[in-house]
């Protein structure tokens, strides 16, 4: 029997682009959302099945997936809508997939580890840009570093954002200023910027907590771990985020690739650096998140929380076209 995919919030910027991949990878999918309007128009597109329906209604959310092998959640802020598809997937025993960078998503999923794992249900958060292509470099890089202690991630965030992003970064910069010292999450109201080469010399970064605190620490198992990010031009918005753009064009995001910089620093004091350059973040998403779930629905998968690296091994990031990674 055929394994169904599930889209939540394929009608959002991300989500038809990753419904529009799916549907060309020739996976068998069903859309689903809020919006009837909006999902009846883009089902008639895609020639596949819709259904409409609110999370905060349980028994509808638990209902529709019946049927369903992998749900993949592209409905942001998921703050609102990760908690309620998590604990129907875990109830009804499939894999639950998101794209988001919000770290209370990874930390919830990280805390139904054993439900999960009971029910024989997957949670994979961060399917997409950037905890594909900075996990998968993580671990890369650190089997090559001999007793690796400490971790530093930047992120480069180019080009206009998406409006949904902007509100995920709400979420993500109001969780605090979070670090990971001797594998414990702590608050660090402290935190200073750090100085990152993304290619064209350093820059001053930002702390910032995104989910890889979470991603990395389970991949890598390195006990210290920090997070940064660097925005340029108009990258990061301003004022009353409804008035923004659904997304940027093709054409901006053809106009500014994205890049991630990983540093590792060894027992022995020695400080081991990388690069992983994709395409867009917004082009990158779809086809990672895709790919997430076409092998999931091929059975590659394991029960409870897991991470991209996990699951796919840390040569994923590079089975997207238009990636490649630069060690130091």
């Amino acid at each position: 029997m055929m394994k169904t995919l599930l889209i939540y919030g394929a009608t959002g910027y991300t989500g038809r682009m990753v419904a529009h991949q799916a549907n060309a990878a020739g996976l068998h999918l069903v859309i689903a959302g809020r919006d009837k309007a909006k999902l009846d128009k883009l089902a008639k597109s895609l020639n596949v099945s819709a259904y409409a329906f609110d999370l905060a209604d349980s028994k509808a959310l638990y209902h529709h997936l019946e049927g369903i092998s992998v749900v993949l959640n592209c409905a942001g802020p998921f703050a609102r809508t990760a908690g309620p598809l998590m604990r129907a997937c875990v109830k009804r025993g499939i894999d639950y997939l998101d794209i988001t960078a919000e770290i209370n998503v990874y930390r919830l999923a990280e805390s139904l580890h054993d439900h999960a794992n009971a029910a024989g249900s997957m949670l994979l958060p961060g399917v997409g840009w950037d905890v594909v292509p900075t996990d998968c470099l993580a671990v890369t890089l650190a089997q090559r570093v001999h007793n690796p202690r400490r971790l530093r991630i930047a992120l480069q965030v180019a080009g206009p954002m998406s409006r949904g992003s902007a509100v995920s970064a709400g979420e993500i910069i109001g969780a605090g200023l979070l670090t990971r010292h001797n594998g414990s999450l702590l608050t660090n109201i402290n935190a200073q910027p750090g100085y990152f080469d993304f290619g064209e010399g350093a820059v001053a970064c930002v702390p910032l907590s995104f989910g890889d605190l979470v991603t990395a620490w389970h991949s890598t198992g390195i006990p210290n771990i920090e997070m940064y990010v660097h925005v340029t031009g108009e990258a990061f918005p301003e004022g009353d985020l409804s008035l923004l753009p659904e997304g940027p064009s093709p054409e901006e995001r053809d106009a500014h690739r994205a890049r991630a910089v990983v540093e590792i620093t060894g027992a022995d004091g020695d400080i081991h650096l990388a690069i992983i350059e994709t395409v867009n973040g917004y082009t990158y998403t779809p086809l990672a998140a895709v790919e997430a779930a076409r092998l999931v629905l091929a059975d590659i998968r394991h029960a409870g929380f897991q991470t991209p690296a996990q699951v796919f091994g840390a040569n994923f990031a590079l089975s997207i076209p238009g990636t490649r990674m630069i060690t130091r």
